[in-house]
């Protein structure tokens, strides 16, 4: 089993995470996307989105997407559970992290790609060349993810963690959306209470420094 990762890339971020809540260690491979390590045919061959986090299973089955990986473990070693329990708390987190991913994360994604010098001539989209940036898609991301932030205030307002009593991958999604965004200089407002108390809670964590 292998984990093509990159140390400074949000969504495996993501997964490295999640493994440590569980407590699982899996072989990583360091993929440098920032130099097209993911564009080049060596790991093409391994995942031809060209994209990471990427999971290949001893049979030679791969994964990718941050979500189905965790999924995969969360299968395999059900305890601690970081994706529910019950059908309530199931849906919740399913809710909650897809929320993350299509309010939060690919906004930022649009801010970062289409603003950031070395991606802007040809690699304004994860996985793909030839496609180069639009600096109106990189405004309407941060518009689109300050929108979100006080969604997120609202919510941790009403309940400890993102998906209700108990720390989850969606805390996990919005933790790695949260810090990424420091890079954009789009931090947590000052005033956003519940949002500030929340992040300095989930980034006391062991995990959070995987």
């Amino acid at each position: 089993m292998k984990l093509y990762d990159m140390r400074l890339a949000p969504n495996p971020r993501r997964v490295r995470i999640f493994l440590a809540e569980k407590g699982i260690e899996v072989p990583r491979v360091e993929v440098d996307i920032r130099a097209g390590e993911n564009l080049q045919p060596d790991f093409l061959g391994v995942n031809p989105r060209g994209l990471l986090p990427t999971l290949q299973l001893d049979d030679g089955t791969v994964i990718d997407e941050s979500t189905a990986i965790c999924r995969y473990f969360e299968e395999m070693q059900p305890e601690p559970p970081m994706m529910g329990v019950t059908p309530v708390e199931k849906a919740l987190v399913e809710c909650w992290t897809r929320r993350m991913e299509f309010d939060a994360g690919l906004p930022l994604m649009d801010a970062f790609r289409n603003s950031y010098p070395a991606y802007a001539a040809e690699r304004a989209v994860p996985g793909r060349t030839g496609l180069r940036a639009i600096p109106e898609l990189a405004e309407r991301g941060l518009s689109r993810l300050a929108d979100f932030y006080p969604v997120i205030e609202r919510r941790l307002g009403e309940s400890d963690y993102v998906a209700g009593a108990h720390f989850s991958s969606a805390d996990i999604a919005l933790l790695c959306i949260t810090d990424f965004a420091r890079a954009l200089k789009m931090p947590i407002p000052e005033d956003l209470e519940h949002f500030s108390r929340w992040h300095a809670a989930v980034s006391a964590r062991p995990s959070a420094s995987a």
